[in-house]
């Protein structure tokens, strides 16, 4: 680690005093993911000395690992000629995931330095729905026919096997295109080399369809032990595939836009120390407008109770206790069903079963905590004196008031990502601070509905 240390601080100290010769010689020392790692440290003239020390095959694998803002700033100053070779060799999924962010002026700039297969590759990717697998999928992939000897498979691999995104697992195809089966290569490294390919394949294959949602894809390759997935039309002809270096990184992606919008954020493109300032703004102002407003709710109903708080203050000492165990408890139900709808653990169809598994849990953990609330209160009393003779009155409302709360913010919780699925939104829409200010507002209904009945003649 020392040596790779040293070796970083003097590449950082060539390119700085701008030395070409000595910099195209150490970059030698240093593997793809070490200079992917450095090139973010640098300067953008460095980074410019850095790419222009590099060799072809080097040049393209560290500009795709970059980050895309990094990748973007690159295009503007990267030599015409290397950046022409860059976006060819690049591959077609990765270059689509660069390609789709820039504005219309800028593609239409990169997409004159492709060659005219890459070119036709790159616009027809782009042409797929957004967030769909037609933009992940790639078109480096070997395809064999049915007929052919596993020694003629062999021989095509050789010629045709360098530049493939995976070799893992080859492709079947009729003369139309329609994919027949998919075949581990290590299968025919098994088999007799006079044997065909049609005694190999059994017809039995996991595929995505073009149009299919990122979130499938995630989901099937969950299902499944695979390193690559077909992608077919609606024909069924194969078109792509998908290999789990993208899956992993899109789940990466999707996990963190859930988590964003659990925390009442809009999910952030760039990472967040690269997320300008006034689109950070724009991120966070709208939903901390939204939960403000529903505050206010909050605030009406207390107005409308004021003359049963103003008649018995002690009410109003309990609030924060009562609002936050109905937030925290619908948090968690809303927090587990997220979670589950995202493993496939329920569906929509599970709702009822859901209501009721959540209104005994709801009633349970009420029930532990209105007991906890009532055994201070009872305490308080005997200490303190502190709620006088309706002592037993108050902490009857408060746990009663807590079971009901605990309850209902258990069902609202759970229910709500329910709720905007089946509307198709983002069930991570339902954030916690969202659940929590709903169930704030009808807390505090539910609290002084039943201090009013119960306390009425006595503190009221």
């Amino acid at each position: 680690m020392a040596e790779i240390t040293t070796q970083a601080a003097r590449l950082f100290e060539l390119l700085e005093q701008n030395n070409f010769l000595e910099v195209k010689d150490a970059v030698t020392f240093f593997s793809v993911h070490e200079l992917v790692d450095i090139a973010p440290l640098l300067k953008q003239s460095e980074q410019l000395l850095l790419f222009k020390a590099l060799d072809r095959e080097n040049a393209y694998q560290i500009f795709e690992n970059l980050e895309e803002n990094l990748q973007e700033d690159l295009l503007d100053v990267l030599p015409y000629r290397q950046l022409q070779l860059i976006l060819n060799d690049m591959s077609p999924d990765k270059r689509t995931a660069l390609l789709e962010k820039l504005p219309l002026d800028k593609l239409n700039r990169q997409l004159k330095l492709l060659t005219t297969v890459e070119r036709d590759v790159a616009i027809s990717l782009l042409g797929y729905p957004e967030n769909s697998i037609g933009r992940l999928m790639t078109p480096d992939y070997i395809t064999i026919k049915p007929e052919w000897t596993v020694q003629q498979v062999l021989d095509h691999i050789r010629q045709n096997g360098e530049n493939k995104e995976t070799l893992d697992v080859l492709y079947i195809v009729d003369e139309s295109g329609k994919l027949i089966d998919d075949i581990r290569v290590r299968d025919f490294l098994v088999a007799p080399t006079e044997s065909h390919v049609s005694e190999l394949n059994d017809g039995k294959f996991v595929a995505l369809h073009v149009t299919d949602d990122e979130e499938v894809a995630v989901n099937i390759f969950k299902q499944h032990n695979r390193v690559a997935l077909p992608v077919l039309d609606a024909n069924g002809v194969l078109l792509g595939i998908i290999t789990i270096d993208d899956i992993l990184q899109l789940a990466e992606q999707e996990d963190t836009e859930d988590i964003q919008k659990l925390g009442a954020v809009e999910a952030l493109e760039d990472p967040y120390m690269d997320t300008p300032y006034g689109q950070m703004l724009r991120k966070r102002a709208p939903w901390l407008i939204a939960l403000f407003v529903g505050e206010l709710f909050t605030a009406s109903a207390m107005i409308h109770y004021e003359d049963a708080i103003a008649k018995a203050v002690v009410l109003a000492t309990f609030i924060p206790l009562i609002v936050s165990s109905g937030g925290n408890s619908g948090s968690q139900a809303s927090t587990l069903i997220i979670r589950a709808m995202a493993l496939g653990e329920v569906t929509l169809t599970d709702w009822w079963r859901i209501i009721k598994r959540e209104f005994f849990m709801g009633l349970s953990l009420g029930v532990i905590l209105a007991a906890i609330g009532f055994f201070r209160i009872a305490a308080f009393e005997a200490m303190f004196n502190s709620y006088g003779e309706a002592w037993r009155l108050v902490g009857l409302t408060v746990a009663t008031t807590i079971i009901g709360v605990v309850t209902w913010g258990s069902i609202l919780g759970s229910m709500l990502p329910l709720i905007l699925k089946r509307l198709g939104a983002d069930p991570a829409t339902s954030s916690n601070p969202f659940v929590a200010t709903m169930v704030d507002v009808t807390g505090l209904v539910i609290y002084f509905t039943l201090a009013v009945w119960l306390l009425k003649d006595t503190l009221l």
